[in-house]
């Protein structure tokens, strides 16, 4: 008799599985699908692997077996607490919704001395002080600011150009402190300025406060200018100027920059990239012009497609990768925002990204004259004649009025992307958001036509083209999970 069994003996039989909720699209041209769970885990699979695999027929020795085992996406005999931690990932994603609203954005005045072409605001010349806000107003804003649970509070200031009205700020960023010696929440400070006007006074108000400053930058001198034109024709100048002298007197890393890629963009997203890098910041967006304000009124809006831009994007992520492979770490922080979504448990809450919508959850905003909006963009549509997003007054309406208003719970229940039209089977749904706003405006309801939305087309062509990086460039890749893990 034989002192061991033979091989067959010690081999597992076939494994019977339990399927657990994904969702699956085509990635490429090349039979292969992206398919995700609900808690947001990918995996590329063969078009014959993932017919395998909905009819339980994939063997349970294939690799693809054990990373949809390893990530959720099946479960077996020897897997049975899977059920138990995928909901502890979903929970993990979703927890921020339980500590909104932690963005509260301050429309100190619309004055602004720039005459911006794409602006997504109805400013109003430097004079006209008719729209600042007032104290009473900004007083009744604080008392919403403080009845947010979330522990974290971070009051922007935005204009028009905000520092125009730097008395008011002035004023809010001494009663939120006096305010937080009782509610000691995190407290920080933002303030959205071109620069043009900053003085070291402003500056030395910042560095005792703790105020950081984010600023606009479009690139080169002459796109600059040409994007932000002011009187004297230097925007440019005088923004680099402000960003010096903000680094002097507030700190090194106390100014951020944003920039909006205009029709004068396409062609010179290297040029961009070098000029913030040349200017010593550590990462940009690469920010898509938004249908809202002057930006509708001049056309600029209408100066590109999608198709166009995610070209742009393309180019500048490359050359931005190859910055990182030549040892100069630089971020493009869309991107970021996107891997943290498909890499780790964690949800960053980037408005546009959120599922349900961003809308007062994330942020919320107190207009000049005390209305009260539910995102930044729900306050430049207002300007266009459209009060669809506007959730109450100060003057008239308590905390709970604005946050249980139809005007904010209906585009929120709409916009779960788990069950709208298309997202509901989109493998891209994880990392995408519901964005209510973008759609009422172009499309004139808060789900839109998912089939023609650019907003759509936008966002799953860099899905697409991230996870494709991911699986062929072991460089990237490695770059990307630095970027993720941040």
């Amino acid at each position: 008799m034989s002192r061991f069994q033979s091989i067959e003996f010690y081999q597992r039989p076939t494994t019977t599985y339990q399927l657990l909720p994904f969702r699956f699209t085509p990635l490429n041209e090349r039979g292969e699908y992206v398919v995700t769970n609900l808690a947001g885990e990918h995996l590329v699979l063969p078009g014959d692997r993932l017919r395998a695999l909905v009819r339980h027929e994939l063997p349970h020795t294939s690799s693809e077996y054990l990373g949809l085992r390893a990530r959720h996406f099946l479960c077996d005999d020897s897997s049975k607490s899977t059920p138990d931690l995928l909901a502890l990932k979903i929970r993990s994603r979703y927890r921020r919704l339980a500590e909104f609203t932690g963005l509260h954005i301050f429309v100190v005045t619309l004055r602004c001395e720039h005459s911006c072409p794409y602006c997504q605001v109805s400013r109003q010349t430097g004079d006209t002080e008719a729209f600042d806000m007032s104290r009473t107003t900004a007083d009744k804003a604080l008392e919403f600011v403080f009845r947010s649970p979330s522990p974290a509070i971070k009051i922007e200031f935005q204009g028009g150009e905000s520092l125009l009205n730097f008395s008011l700020i002035r004023y809010i960023v001494e009663r939120a402190e006096a305010i937080n010696h009782q509610a000691k929440r995190n407290l920080q400070f933002v303030i959205a300025t071109n620069l043009a006007v900053v003085t070291e006074e402003m500056l030395a108000f910042c560095r005792d406060h703790r105020i950081n400053l984010s600023t606009s930058l479009d690139g080169p001198e002459d796109l600059h200018n040409k994007n932000r034109p002011r009187p004297g024709k230097n925007s440019y100048q005088r923004a680099l100027d402000g960003i010096e002298r903000a680094r002097r007197i507030v700190g090194r890393d106390s100014v951020s920059a944003l920039m909006t890629t205009t029709a004068g963009s396409l062609d010179r997203v290297r040029e961009i990239i070098d000029t913030y890098v040349g200017l010593g910041f550590t990462g940009m967006f690469l920010r898509p012009l938004s249908p809202y304000g002057f930006a509708v009124k001049t056309n600029a809006i209408a100066a590109y497609g999608a198709d166009r831009w995610v070209k742009f994007y393309k180019e500048g992520l490359d050359y931005i990768l190859s910055l990182n492979n030549a040892g100069i770490p630089f971020r493009e922080f869309y991107t970021s925002v996107i891997l943290k979504k498909m890499l780790t448990s964690d949800d960053p809450g980037f408005v546009d990204l959120m599922s349900p919508a961003g809308i007062a959850i994330k942020g919320i905003v107190y207009n000049y004259d005390g209305a009260v909006y539910a995102s930044d963009e729900s306050r430049m549509l207002a300007e266009m004649g459209d009060q669809t997003f506007r959730l109450g007054s100060l003057a008239n309406d308590s905390y709970e009025d604005v946050f249980l208003s139809d005007a904010l719970l209906n585009p929120l229940e709409e916009s779960f992307a788990g069950s709208v039209p298309m997202c509901d089977e989109c493998a891209f749904e994880p990392y995408c958001g519901a964005e209510p706003v973008f759609h009422h405006t172009v499309q004139g309801d808060f789900v839109g036509r998912k089939a023609e939305s650019s907003f759509c087309r936008r966002s799953m062509a860099v899905f697409r083209h991230l996870i494709e990086l991911l699986r062929s460039d072991p460089d990237a890749k490695r770059i990307f999970l630095r970027w993720a893990n941040r």
